[in-house]
């Protein structure tokens, strides 16, 4: 469950079948707040709203059921005629609404057929919820990407830091020396792809927090999870430090070429940093 606030009204919003469904209920409050279930039924019973929502089960339903469906529009715009939204989900097999119990129960509707009922309520209303809805995909899109680009960063860390343990780590080292190995193996990355150490980004950038990795885009932690993978094999063969950081930096050059539009992100060459033993 989520929320959005809507014109001051707090909006539930929860996901099915990774599907979004937005609580008509809350809606219905903005309108009127004791009497939420005879707004949402009025609209049921509106013929333009049946062929509405009839439409959009055809399209996403495959268990939908016509006939059941066009005894409702038939007798639909009839002064006797009612209809609730646990009425409708149970005769005609809908996805599109949803009767939920409990602490967040009500109505809810799937967001295509959420914006139409807003609309009916209020079409200032339907605007900024559809503003307020954009903005909390977009930060959940960001929050997923961060975390997406974070453990991808981490798939082969444990290849990388078992050769690190293996071949490069005497026994006899302190915890201190043992740290200062592994930092020295990261800044071979670090510098074969981004072209400076992690303290050198530090001090390049006082005021971020975090290292160079959490601002890396997808493609960039991409080949760094190859040469993470990459530098645990060269190790293990007993290749230099100074000669796996040359053959990972032309890897890293090669790999991001591919990756991304060459003309948008160019990779550092070596310089300097080739005198790194």
């Amino acid at each position: 469950m989520s929320k959005i606030n809507v014109l001051d009204q707090e909006i539930t919003l929860y996901s099915l079948k990774d599907e979004d469904y937005i609580s008509l209920t809350d809606i219905a409050r903005y309108k009127n707040q004791g009497h939420t279930d005879d707004l949402i039924r009025n609209w049921l019973r509106n013929r333009n709203t049946l062929e509405f929502l009839g439409i959009w089960e055809h399209l996403n339903n495959p268990d939908f059921k016509p006939v059941e469906f066009d005894g409702f529009k038939i007798q639909a715009g009839l002064n006797s005629f009612t209809l609730t939204p646990k009425q409708w989900i149970e005769k005609t097999g809908a996805i599109g609404l949803v009767s939920k119990a409990g602490r967040y129960g009500g109505t809810y509707a799937h967001k295509d057929i959420t914006f139409e009922f807003a609309s009916w309520i209020s079409v200032e209303f339907k605007l900024y919820l559809i503003k307020e809805f954009q903005r909390l995909k977009e930060e959940e899109r960001r929050t997923l990407g961060w975390d997406i680009r974070r453990n991808l960063a981490k798939i082969n860390y444990r290849i990388h830091t078992d050769a690190i343990q293996a071949h490069l780590i005497p026994t006899e080292l302190s915890a201190k020396q043992t740290s200062l190995v592994y930092a020295s193996e990261a800044d071979v990355l670090n510098l074969a792809l981004f072209g400076m150490t992690a303290v050198q980004w530090r001090d390049a950038n006082p005021g971020q927090k975090g290292n160079m990795r959490d601002y890396a885009d997808v493609t960039q932690l991409v080949c760094l999870s190859n040469l993470e993978n990459l530098n645990a094999l060269f190790i293990s063969e007993g290749a230099p430090q100074k000669t796996r950081l040359e053959r990972l930096n032309k890897i890293a050059i090669h790999q991001m070429t591919i990756l991304t539009d060459h003309t948008r992100m160019k990779l550092p060459e070596m310089g300097s940093t080739n005198g790194r033993k």
